[in-house]
């Protein structure tokens, strides 16, 4: 069972560092050399598109995942595991506190905001900021399993 779990939740948290990677080294930067119309409405566009059962099923999956983690392990894997639920915890905050608020800001009802560029200036840094500690917080769960699975 501990190892099921640890193979689960190291998919999972792998899943999810991998995503927040991509936004931080290819997605984001891409958009940083678009339009300020062709960032914001891509960005609707994707903050939309996410919330999907794929999607959802690593993201929330992750955390739980780990916590069961630190459940079923004992020794020296437990504080691996507790590292990483810690991380994949914090992963889901961020995204609650910061990253999905800012998302819901950029959506204009009707799709229709009046000052584009101000919209983007209000989102893109602080935006970009937030998945930056969401990729670390992520990747060391994901490195944290590792160790726990190393040592289960």
């Amino acid at each position: 069972m501990t190892e099921v779990v640890i193979v689960l939740a190291v998919l999972a948290n792998g899943l999810q560092a991998g995503t927040y990677y991509t936004w931080a080294t290819g997605v984001m930067p891409g958009l940083a050399r678009t339009d300020d119309r062709t960032f914001v409405n891509a960005m609707q566009q994707m903050n939309v598109a996410i919330v999907n059962p794929v999607f959802l099923a690593s993201f929330l999956g992750a955390p739980v995942l780990a916590v069961l983690a630190v459940i079923v392990t004992d020794g020296d894997a437990r504080p691996w595991a507790i590292g990483a639920a810690v991380g994949a915890v914090a992963t889901v905050v961020i995204t609650f506190a910061g990253n999905i608020p800012l998302n819901n800001a950029l959506a204009a009802p009707g799709g229709d905001i009046a000052d584009i560029g101000s919209a983007r200036r209000a989102f893109e840094s602080r935006w970009v900021q937030l998945n930056a500690v969401r990729a670390l917080t992520s990747t060391a769960a994901l490195g944290c399993l590792a160790g726990a699975a190393l040592l289960a």
